[in-house]
């Protein structure tokens, strides 16, 4: 992965925001100075080069579900729906998710 984000920036990249727990592995393509930001706690790397390391969780919140949920309803929140498919066809819409291309998410409906 670093020998990659290095060929297309030699000087790397002023952030990472790893949500596969890489780790230290990522560190590597990150500037000097630059900002390492990850969603879990087991996977901190060790600072160096001035790298900026960050730990970011979200917690429910259900005033702010509820305020998006009438946000949505109203339609002033745009929800981009590629597919709607019935629970029963959850393999189904995985299918066909990883078949890729689309733009939005999929909705798995309960009757």
């Amino acid at each position: 992965m670093v020998g990659a984000v290095r060929t297309l920036y030699p000087e790397g990249v002023d952030a990472v925001l790893d949500t596969a727990m890489l780790g230290q592995a990522a560190i590597g393509a990150i500037a000097d100075g630059g900002t390492f930001v990850t969603t879990r706690p087991d996977a901190l790397p060790e600072t160096e080069r001035g790298i900026r390391v960050r730990l970011t969780q979200v917690g429910a919140d259900g005033s702010m579900l509820t305020t998006l949920s009438d946000m949505a309803a109203s339609g002033e929140l745009a929800l981009r729906v590629a597919e709607t498919y019935p629970l029963e066809e959850a393999a189904k819409a995985h299918a066909r998710l990883a078949v890729g291309g689309l733009r939005g998410r999929f909705v798995l409906t309960m009757e």
